[in-house]
């Protein structure tokens, strides 16, 4: 079988993305946010963050603070928020973004301490749990090659499974979703990320900005490291919803689960999520196709 070149997600269009949350604070609270478009090596990252409070301006010290996670190649960021007066809280990000003009250069490195720990199982993901079955199901990495596993894979999910909104709760994880057969795009992409780790390909979960996304969201999809038969490898995106073309999309930010990705967490203090929005399109052309072969998120 001829191996197909894999399709940079960076396509020379420009992303233009918002999100706007609304929280109800029942006391004093810090927050970290997730919701900053990452800033790869290259690209252009035209943002601001904004957070207002009802009773007036924020201290100081409850000013966001930007904060780098992950590998420096990804240039993830998380803001941190600390001491926010209890209040209505209102969260705005806006970004313009433009891809490296070498988008269909070499990926970025496949760290090895990663390669490792996206090997183990986590909260969502215990893959642990499904290695005979996924053994059974699709063979083994000695019988199928890493590339054509991962595509099995997905393909799998997506005829398991059917996208319901509202079907899963926080609280449930891939053997949850497998049993009950449908879930929204996190369910999806933790069952993928299960099923390749119990086979022993890495692989983890990464929450996206998805132009032609339906319904507009935060969107989730998985990464699955791919080796060739020389030992060169590449974490290729697999998203079995099939809800967004691969090729528009943009990082916001990649863990083990859900558990690293989320767009608000709070450390102390009672938080309410009352409103949510968000806006992902691509500027100055046409959306891109999803294409059959791999495609790399930049």
């Amino acid at each position: 079988m001829t191996a197909t070149a894999p399709t940079p997600t960076s396509s020379a269009l420009t992303r233009e993305v918002f999100a706007r949350l609304e929280l109800q604070l029942s006391s004093p609270a810090d927050l970290s946010l997730l919701v900053a478009a990452a800033r790869t090596p290259g690209s252009t990252v035209e943002d601001e963050l904004v957070v207002t409070h009802a009773d007036g301006p924020l201290p100081q010290a409850a000013l966001p603070v930007e904060v780098a996670v992950g590998p420096r190649e990804r240039g993830e960021r998380m803001h941190v928020l600390t001491g926010v007066p209890a209040g209505r809280v209102v969260v705005e990000y806006a970004g313009r973004l433009t891809p490296a003009a070498d988008a269909a250069g070499a990926p970025s490195p496949v760290d090895l301490v990663e390669r490792f720990e996206l090997n183990r199982p986590s909260r969502y993901c215990p893959s642990d749990e499904l290695t005979a079955f996924a053994a059974a199901e699709f063979g083994t990495r000695a019988q199928t090659g890493d590339a054509e596993l991962a595509e099995r894979i997905t393909a799998w999910v997506a005829d398991r499974l059917v996208y319901t909104s509202g079907s899963s709760t926080p609280f449930d994880g891939a053997v949850q979703t497998l049993l009950r057969g449908q879930g929204v795009c996190r369910d999806y992409a933790h069952l993928v990320v299960t099923l390749a780790r119990a086979l022993e390909l890495p692989a983890r979960l990464t929450a996206v900005y998805a132009p032609g996304l339906s319904p507009m969201d935060f969107h989730a999809v998985a990464e699955i490291r791919v080796e060739d038969g020389a030992g060169a490898a590449q974490w290729q995106v697999h998203d079995a919803t099939h809800l967004a073309p691969r090729p528009s999309l943009w990082r916001i930010s990649t863990g083990r689960d859900a558990v690293d990705t989320a767009f608000l967490t709070s450390l102390r203090g009672g938080v309410a999520l009352r409103e949510m929005q968000v806006r992902a399109v691509v500027t100055g052309g046409d959306l891109p196709t999803d294409p059959t072969g791999p495609v790399l998120l930049r």
